[in-house]
């Protein structure tokens, strides 16, 4: 079984000079979450390539016990320094779709047509997908079967408005993610800043922010088991 771990290829952080991009935990907590349990992962992005990693993220007091665990996984590295373009990506080879975070997704997955078109097929396959934190993002513009924005109705979750100000970013990011997926009619909810809070909905996950992250993942792995088994 494969799923796709669609990523950023975004560095900047608009006109800031400083440098943004994956949010490293966001990746390696769902990575390993979902390759333990035998899944194959392939990684793509918009540009294809090195993932550009967000420096605050690789900070001492950001590691976990995955990020320690990517430091010396030579396989995952070399897959996070070669991501595939998303244009070479045949969604038909995938059981679902996990999207991380960081602040990259706002600029490069968010209003991406080829990015909107994946999880559209994803959608119009009955694959579930996952998003945490600003991978949401990755969700607005998509529709479903329905004709109907995706998150419309749906309960959904991603980084709050609260989170981005307590980083001080609420006005340096090209628009608010909790505020977007309002406007689309998402039934929005949030936890606690910085609290593990997740929302499924069907075949729809979406992690708050990074301590989502293994809880989006393991959430994901339940509904590709369930997949599997009514197939078999």
């Amino acid at each position: 079984m494969k799923v796709l771990m669609l990523l950023t290829s975004h560095s900047r952080l608009a006109d800031t000079g400083l440098a943004t991009g994956l949010w490293l935990d966001e990746f390696a907590a769902p990575y390993y979450v979902l390759h333990d349990e035998g899944i194959e992962l392939v990684l793509a992005s918009p540009a294809g390539g090195v993932v550009p990693i967000d420096p605050r993220s690789q900070a001492p007091a950001a590691q976990s016990e995955a990020t320690r665990r990517l430091a010396t996984d030579l396989t995952a590295q070399a897959q996070l320094a070669a991501a595939l373009p998303l244009e070479e990506i045949e969604v038909s080879e995938f059981a679902g779709l996990f999207v991380p975070g960081g602040h990259g997704p706002l600029w490069d997955l968010a209003g991406n047509g080829r990015v909107t078109g994946v999880v559209e097929a994803m959608v119009e396959a009955g694959k579930p997908l996952a998003a945490v934190c600003h991978g949401v993002a990755a969700l607005l513009e998509a529709r479903g079967t329905d004709g109907r924005q995706l998150v419309q109705g749906r309960l959904v979750t991603g980084f709050s408005n609260a989170e981005e100000a307590q980083l001080g970013l609420a006005g340096v990011v090209p628009f608010s993610l909790e505020d977007q997926l309002r406007a689309r009619g998402g039934l929005y909810s949030q936890g606690e800043p910085w609290e593990p809070y997740l929302r499924v909905d069907g075949l729809l996950v979406t992690g708050q922010n990074p301590a989502s992250s293994a809880l989006a993942a393991e959430a994901l792995l339940r509904l590709l088991s369930l997949a599997e088994a009514v197939s078999a």
